[in-house]
């Protein structure tokens, strides 16, 4: 049996078909207000593997020149972002156990050969909030490691419909994505793999 660290959570079909289909839909719909665009390394400008955009009053965007960071648009159109699907805001009210709602989805779509290295999610002002992860698409493996860098990781296998939670303690461990398997799920029809992470971005006022 696996164990995780404490505070990451899976719930493995969270979502039956039936809502992955509807959720998808509501995706593409985010993806014409907003498209699709390939984030990039600060510093070195180095691109990433994944295509992305956002929904929500906040985006998570990142280039060479001012790095990673929240902003209210979209960094080519400089429209705002579309608001957060009802379905996801439902989601977040059944797992996140926090009080207040999501102020950023970032929206990842995984190509077959694409890849998230070992990261944290600290671009954030309140980590009492969790991050909420739900998966669409092909499979993928998930790695999970401590809140340090160099502590020992698991992986394990994330199926379409499958809810992932860093909270509490496991809010700030290291996470990452090392492999898409390809042809896995026919809810894409060009196949890939879509990610939506959950976020509360700023301190809700006292």
């Amino acid at each position: 049996m696996l164990v995780l660290p404490k505070g990451v959570r899976h719930m493995p079909g969270y979502l039956p078909r039936p809502a992955q289909e509807a959720l998808v839909e509501e995706i593409r719909a985010v993806v014409q207000a907003a498209p699709l665009f390939v984030p990039a390394m600060p510093r070195t400008g180095k691109e990433m593997s994944v295509r992305m955009t956002n929904c929500g009053p906040l985006g998570w965007v990142t280039d060479k020149e001012r790095g990673y960071r929240y902003q209210p648009t979209h960094p080519v159109s400089g429209l705002p972002w579309p608001p957060i699907p009802e379905a996801l805001l439902k989601v977040w009210h059944e797992v996140a156990a926090y009080p207040h709602p999501p102020e950023a989805c970032l929206v990842n779509f995984y190509s077959s050969d694409a890849r998230m290295g070992l990261h944290q999610d600290r671009d954030e002002e309140d980590f009492a909030a969790p991050v909420v992860s739900v998966s669409l698409g092909d499979d993928c493996l998930f790695r999970v490691g401590q809140t340090m860098r160099e502590g020992g990781t698991k992986s394990f296998r994330l199926k379409s419909g499958d809810v992932v939670v860093l909270g509490g303690e496991g809010r700030l461990c290291f996470h990452g994505v090392d492999r898409i398997y390809p042809s896995t799920s026919a809810l894409l029809k060009n196949g890939g793999r879509i990610n939506l992470t959950l976020r509360r971005v700023t301190m809700h006022a006292r």
